[in-house]
């Protein structure tokens, strides 16, 4: 099987990232974004997908985390979708309930090539002290639509915003690997299209 890996560089007028990534790693990371929630998300991302990851990112975190979380959350996608290759022998699905101490959350993903993200959680769900929800999300929606994947998360219930948005970066990590994961059994793309 050929090395599944990508890096990237993009800058913009409101981020700097360099980012590099080997799908079929031991869950190594070095992360450096600016802001220390989101680097301690990506690297539970890492060791949880078992992804090997090196990112680094200087944003405008003056103005706001936001361009920072999502333009991360887009090179991530991108690099994810040209590490993935021509897709030969992936599960293509994967799902996970992961418990957080009171939270609870599922997330499923399809490594469909229709990017798609559909994102509940219950009504006044915490945030997480300096990471409102609504970046996990943006987080969510960068990473889907560039990974060009069909991904649903759902908060089922939860109280604390730190475990609600590490209940949502655990869960994505533990179904994209079992989604990216290489089955023998499985002879070319796993679609009765014959592509993905």
């Amino acid at each position: 099987m050929s090395k599944r890996t990508a890096s990237q560089s993009r800058t913009t007028t409101e981020t700097s990232i360099e980012l590099s990534l080997d799908l079929d790693g031991s869950g190594k990371s070095e992360i450096s974004t600016g802001v220390p929630f989101y680097d301690h998300m990506l690297t539970l991302f890492a060791r949880h997908s078992l992804i090997d990851l090196k990112v680094k990112t200087v944003g405008d975190i003056e103005v706001d985390a936001h361009h920072t979380v999502e333009d991360t959350g887009i090179v991530l996608g991108e690099c994810i979708r040209e590490a993935l290759g021509n897709k030969f022998g992936i599960n293509r699905y994967g799902h996970c309930y992961l418990p957080m101490d009171e939270t609870l959350s599922r997330v499923v993903i399809d490594l469909s090539n229709r990017p798609f993200i559909e994102f509940r959680h219950p009504e006044r769900c915490a945030d997480a002290p300096n990471f409102p929800l609504t970046l996990t999300e943006e987080f969510c929606r960068a990473f889907a639509f560039n990974l060009r994947c069909n991904l649903h998360v759902e908060v089922l219930y939860g109280r604390d915003g730190h475990h609600v948005a590490e209940s949502i970066f655990k869960g994505l990590a533990r179904a994209l690997k079992i989604a990216a994961e290489v089955d023998p059994r499985v002879q070319g793309v796993p679609s009765t299209k014959e592509m993905l």
